[in-house]
């Protein structure tokens, strides 16, 4: 045995793991400068991805009043823009309420009769505690105006008003509310960042209720994984201009709406949950994504499972960016691949 590892080793081949004795070491990685990458993508996405680090990536509240003051000063660089983009878009949108869960319904001008008996709940991102009220809705406005159906954007409640479980329980209370009168094969569900991870707990949390699934999700960048597990939380560390670092605002964010809960449960971290049964999903990432791994392993352990799962991966993007900007073609691109994975399964 010790023969055929010399012989491997000497060709630059990997021993079998049978045939290795010491424990792997970490790979140690030269200081390297990178370009922003320019093969097909657009100018628009070219400034995004070469934009600085986030300033604010450092960013650490320890309480849930200051966490809510730092999300209302990100909401008020938002919301003035929402006029503009509703009208780019060809989107209504109007405040409401269901069952107690505060919601923005979004209406495009033009909707297919095909979409008309259809539903899409959208559970926006923000590390749990960012984008309150209108500010939450900018992937939701995308997702009616790209794919040209009626979205209900969930504006669960967040620190300091709520924690673990509030989330996905205002988002489960939504749903049952649109099971009263609709075929749940024709109700889908997307978010990204932790609105995809709430996308898929909110089916782990239907199973567990015993409500029957949705007709296809789509959780983009899933935080699915706050226990900081799997490779690109530090392969791409100071490589997501957006996050930038497994040790910035986002997990620690994360932790604190868990409220001391295990990091762990399916309902904070889904990645541990059993997928067996999920719905059709289709999952959206960038290779400079943060949350590239938290992606790829759900991907996998849905196939592992039999479900259907579509991976999209795009050139060059960190964290969430193909939804920044509703202008560039990406954006176009990414809620037009939602839109039609939608309309191939729900209904069927």
């Amino acid at each position: 045995m010790k023969i055929i590892t010399i012989a491997l080793l000497a060709a630059g081949i990997a021993a079998p793991a049978s045939a290795q004795t010491a424990p792997a070491k970490p790979l140690e990685m030269p200081a390297k400068t990178l370009n922003p990458p320019t093969a097909d993508i657009s100018p628009g996405m070219q400034e995004i991805i070469a934009r600085p680090l986030n300033p604010d990536w450092n960013f650490h509240a320890k309480t849930g009043e200051e966490w809510r003051a730092k999300a209302d000063a990100i909401a008020a660089g938002v919301t003035p823009g929402l006029p503009a983009m509703l009208d780019r878009l060809h989107v209504k949108m109007e405040a409401s309420t269901i069952d107690g869960v505060r919601v923005h319904v979004l209406t495009p001008d033009d909707m297919p009769a095909a979409n008309r008996d259809k539903t899409i709940i959208h559970m926006h991102g923000g590390c749990y505690v960012y984008f309150p009220g209108e500010s939450g809705t900018t992937e939701g406005i995308m997702m009616a105006g790209f794919g040209h159906y009626r979205v209900i954007s969930v504006d669960y409640r967040m620190p300091p008003e709520a924690y673990f479980p509030a989330a996905v329980d205002d988002g489960i209370t939504v749903y049952k509310s649109v099971l009263k009168s609709s075929d749940p094969k024709k109700v889908g569900i997307v978010g990204t960042s932790a609105g995809g991870a709430l996308t898929l707990e909110m089916v782990v949390k239907a199973k567990q209720d015993g409500l029957p699934m949705p007709g296809a999700i789509a959780p983009g960048t899933p935080m699915s994984d706050i226990t900081k597990t799997g490779d690109s939380f530090y392969t791409n560390e100071f490589v997501d201009n957006v996050l930038v670092s497994p040790k910035g605002f986002c997990d620690d964010a994360a932790a604190f709406y868990a409220h001391g809960h295990d990091l762990k449960d399916p309902l904070l971290s889904p990645v541990y949950a059993d997928m067996g049964g999920f719905p059709p999903t289709i999952l959206t990432t960038g290779t400079r994504d943060q949350l590239l791994s938290n992606t790829v392993r759900v991907h996998r352990k849905l196939r592992r499972a039999g479900v259907e799962a579509d991976l999209n991966v795009y050139e060059g993007e960190s964290h969430a960016q193909y939804q920044f900007d509703d202008t560039v073609p990406e954006a176009k691109e990414a809620f037009g691949d939602i839109a039609a994975f939608f309309g191939k399964h729900l209904g069927q």
